[in-house]
């Protein structure tokens, strides 16, 4: 996968953001950089705000590798799909954290979307992202992660 086209579309869907603010999860988490949770995984120590795009990066690499090691731990088979359906399932969960299969909740609470990826019905995959929670408070994310699902181009 290129990490840099993952890292420009985490930006954009995420925003960048050098001191701390409460993201709209509820509850709200306190959040810095590109959506990294401080509560989580706090800054190291003797970090100040405004970060600086270095530290900004730091964070961010950081979160891609532990967004990508929890995919292949508990998703092995998303390695098999094409580039650009890679990038969607590696930035839902980036944005959404792992989960738990049995408690419904974050990537693995997708259980019908995700078994439609890995078989490659990406059609219905891009349907059961559609009718999720997530896709309505995600906005033009959604939007646009849904018809790369589907179509295997992402859209800009």
């Amino acid at each position: 996968m290129i990490l840099s086209l993952l890292d420009a579309e985490l930006r954009r869907d995420e925003g960048v953001r050098y001191v701390p603010y409460l993201d709209t999860a509820d509850p709200p988490k306190r959040t810095i950089g590109v959506g990294h949770n401080m509560d989580v995984s706090p800054p190291p120590a003797g970090w100040t705000f405004p970060l600086n795009d270095a530290q900004v990066n730091q964070l961010l690499d950081r979160d891609v590798s532990t967004t990508l090691a929890k995919l292949d731990k508990y998703l092995p088979w998303w390695r098999q799909m094409d580039e650009v359906r890679q990038r969607v399932i590696a930035n839902m969960c980036f944005n959404l954290g792992i989960g738990n299969a049995a408690l419904g909740t974050g990537l693995l609470g997708f259980k019908n979307t995700l078994a439609a990826m890995q078989r490659g019905s990406y059609g219905v995959a891009a349907a059961g992202m559609k009718a999720s929670k997530w896709y309505g408070q995600v906005g033009q994310r959604g939007a646009r992660l849904c018809k790369a699902m589907e179509t295997g181009v992402m859209p800009t």
